[in-house]
């Protein structure tokens, strides 16, 4: 029988009058980690604050098993700049880290008393049962999987970097063997070793992990169940996010056709399960997972109010053989050569995904956008080739901006036609009066959304694209990434997203040192070179 560490209880949460969620009744146990999902502003994060007790819910419990310690990826960078990046990580168990401030101050005192002595020996017992005598090598071990040398262990959070900071304070949150672990978007600021590393280390854990995270590769490595937060309710199922992504699809399917016979639909159940079923890399849990998942009935399966924009990009005319060169291009920021004499050469199909330092990517995709020189070197654009651009930073295109959407949308359309733009709007989710908000203030996600329609009434047929997941829940980075899969022409672009990037590259730079590296290959297989 499954250990239930966390039960709640007709948990309610009401924000100005209305319910982000109400009448949640699940249990979280051991050995599972639950992946938190559902549209922005749906309250994932504030679920997660629920759980840690940060956060008190407007009716019912949250019941944590007696004796279980709870911990939590901090968001504060700041909150420990007085502090060593040891003490910073030790603090992820405070019992542990109060004990030995106490054995310090204890031993330091000159007249060290029998009654001392006494308080020295229980302390020391406790000590050992929290594993004290090897918190250092275990806080060495997190460190060194994130990418830090031992020596850091010495130096002062206040001396880190903000993406550094973050780091620490995951290894905080998995120090110490906690019974449970609550991460809000832990892969952010993450390198592609450390999220490897990470993935491990949560599959290999036996307590309960429960995540936030807008990575899918991450969600469909690390999870044995997602929660989603939808409807205003908060359900969990079984199965990583692609299993639930694709339940979900089907469940619709299958609603819209109500005549369709049951044992159809079971057939049509019974076969999906079993091709994801089959489909784990990680033994232990592929072995859980398949028990669990040949369980469920139609009923156990989710269905979804969320809808995805939809994103697909069309070519104006087709593109010639001369598509894009680049002859020895330098770059010097901040005294740093970012760019090292690069020369490639662009073909017909490519879809280039740039891996790396993003300073770099950014700065390289700035250069040949027209936005920056280049200390040295050319690159040159085919006759036959058109652009369209999504930057990492838009806010040029907005800020100065007091457009309503409609009129921002019109500037970049060919047909300026109300009902036309109406139209394409509402397959970006902007249906209504939305469509007369300003474009100032709409939200990171709605930008981009409008972004990427931009991209879309260009007809380009280059893509040159600088992380365009960023802000968007998970539905509509799936649109993004199918519609780039779908697109016939060039694609240059950067991500972090690991899936987006390996379901679309057939070509990997990574810009170093000394040059580039440049492989035709997908980023699973460059990854393994």
């Amino acid at each position: 029988m499954e250990e239930r560490l966390i039960t709640l209880n007709n948990v309610s949460l009401n924000f100005n009058g209305t319910n982000l969620f109400s009448d949640v009744n699940i249990r979280f146990s051991a050995g599972n980690c639950y992946g938190i999902i559902g549209a922005n502003g749906a309250g994932k994060s504030t679920f997660l604050r629920i759980l840690s007790g940060d956060l008190d819910s407007s009716t019912g419990d949250v019941c944590i098993k007696k004796g279980m310690r709870l911990s939590e990826l901090k968001q504060d960078q700041y909150a420990y700049d007085e502090y060593s990046v040891l003490d910073t990580i030790m603090l992820g168990n405070p019992e542990l880290y109060k004990i030995m401030k106490d054995k310090e101050v204890l031993y330091a005192k000159e007249d060290f008393t029998l009654e001392d002595g006494n308080l020295a020996a229980e302390l020391e017992e406790r000590f050992a049962e929290l594993n004290g005598w090897e918190a250092e090598s275990d806080a060495s071990i997190l460190i060194q999987g994130l990418g830090f040398e031992v020596g850091h262990l010495e130096a002062s959070m206040k001396s880190l970097t903000g993406n550094e900071k973050v780091k620490v304070l995951l290894a905080q949150a998995l120090f110490g063997k906690p019974d449970i672990i609550l991460l809000d978007e832990p892969t952010n600021n993450l390198d592609i070793k450390s999220v490897y590393w990470l993935e491990d280390f949560i599959m290999d854990y036996v307590g309960t992990v429960i995540v936030v995270s807008h990575d899918r590769h991450f969600l469909n490595t690390v999870c044995t169940h997602i929660v989603d937060i939808d409807y205003k309710e908060v359900k969990v199922y079984v199965g990583n996010y692609d299993f639930w992504y694709e339940s979900s699809q089907l469940i619709q399917r299958l609603k819209k056709n109500e005549n369709k016979k049951n044992e159809d639909k079971a057939k049509d159940l019974q076969n999906f399960i079993a091709r994801f079923s089959a489909n784990k890399s990680k033994a232990r849990q592929a072995t859980s997972r398949k028990k669990l998942l040949e369980k469920l009935t139609f009923d156990d399966m989710p269905a979804s109010s969320r809808k995805s924009p939809f994103v697909g990009f069309q070519m104006d005319r087709d593109i010639g053989k001369e598509i894009f060169t680049v002859d020895n291009l330098s770059k010097t920021i901040d005294g740093v050569k970012v760019l090292n004499n690069i020369s490639f050469v662009v073909n017909k199909d490519e879809k280039i995904a740039f891996v790396g330092d993003e300073i770099a990517v950014t700065t390289f995709f700035k250069i040949i956008m027209g936005e920056m020189e280049p200390d040295s070197g050319t690159y040159k654009w085919g006759i036959t080739t058109s652009q369209s651009y999504f930057p990492k930073d838009n806010t040029k295109y907005f800020n100065k901006s007091n457009m309503n959407m409609l009129h921002w949308i019109q500037q970049y359309s060919k047909d300026k036609n109300e009902i036309y733009l109406r139209g394409f709007l509402g397959r970006m989710l902007f249906s209504n009066d939305d469509v007369f908000k300003q474009v100032k203030v709409l939200s990171g996600g709605e930008k981009v959304r409008c972004m990427l329609a931009r991209m879309m009434m260009k007809g380009a047929n280059v893509l040159v694209v600088n992380q365009p997941t960023n802000h968007l829940d998970l539905e509509s980075i799936t649109a993004v990434n199918n519609g780039m899969i779908d697109f016939k022409g060039v694609i240059l672009f950067f991500s972090h997203d690991h899936q987006f990037v390996n379901s679309i590259a057939n070509r990997i730079i990574e810009f170093v040192p000394e040059g580039k590296i440049d492989k035709l290959t997908t980023y699973d297989e460059y990854l393994q070179l």
